[in-house]
């Protein structure tokens, strides 16, 4: 679904992303690993439109990418979420996931005033969707509250949950997981799967949970100095030696024999 070829990005003499080339699998759930500055996120900014690169390519289904402004990748299915999240926070949950759908009539004056009838019947199905989105992620008890008041866990489903409230063909999750219980990250996992599977949903991750990780992610792409290292399973790419020396500085190689 997403090819990117050869990728570049600096910053002020920076190389954040250095000649990146990935692909991601229709119907996967692709994670992507690397310790702290390999890149993880300013790949997914470009990709998201966020940044223009400074040369390759993106492609979503074939068709070149790079460089479109984040609402136009909206309309084409291409979605990302934050670290922070970024609600709402004084509407109410409910309102956080009605809000999001484009093109809505009543947001025309004219239409509103002479559409009425239009309106309403879209205001309806709008409506029902988010219903649907509420008790599929079990936000039913806080559905009225405020999404400022939220806990960070209860913010993350309530991004994912603005996700499903428009076709998306490919959602990016950027540490979905940074600053949630385990109870609730176990919830929200079950959410990704469940999305994955019964929806079809095609995801790309950033996490640094590698237990999360390996629960829900196959395969694993793993990133350092701002290019691709590795790509696998969860348990090959913690298996590999290169792996292990972008992590920790020293790999097994380099231990003494016995050791």
């Amino acid at each position: 679904m997403i090819s990117v070829s050869h990728l570049n990005k600096s910053f002020g003499g920076i190389h954040a992303v250095n000649d990146a080339s990935l692909k991601i699998e229709t119907g996967s759930i692709t994670g992507l690993i690397g310790p702290n500055g390999a890149g993880k996120t300013t790949l997914f900014n470009i990709i998201a439109g966020l940044y223009k690169p400074d040369s390759g390519t993106v492609t979503l289904d074939g068709n070149d990418i790079t460089g479109l402004p984040p609402h136009e990748l909206f309309h084409r299915g291409l979605l990302r979420t934050f670290q922070i999240a970024h609600e709402f926070s004084t509407l109410t949950v409910r309102d956080n996931l009605k809000m999001v759908v484009a093109g809505q009539s009543g947001e025309h004056l004219l239409q509103a005033w002479f559409r009425s009838k239009k309106v309403r019947a879209e205001e309806e199905l709008i409506s029902d969707k988010a219903e649907e989105v509420i008790k599929f992620l079990q936000l039913d008890a806080v559905a009225d509250e405020l999404a400022g008041r939220l806990s960070g866990g209860q913010k993350k489903l309530l991004e994912l949950g603005r996700t499903m409230m428009v076709d998306a063909k490919i959602v990016f999750l950027d540490e979905v997981g940074a600053g949630v219980n385990r109870t609730l990250l176990g919830h929200i996992g079950d959410a990704i799967l469940r999305l994955n599977e019964e929806k079809k949903y095609t995801f790309c991750m950033i996490e640094h949970d590698m237990e999360f990780i390996s629960r829900l992610c196959d395969p694993v792409i793993v990133m350092a100095e701002g290019g691709v290292l590795a790509t696998g399973t969860a348990a090959e790419v913690r298996a590999n030696e290169d792996v292990i020396e972008a992590y920790l500085g020293t790999g097994l190689k380099n231990q003494p024999k016995g050791s």
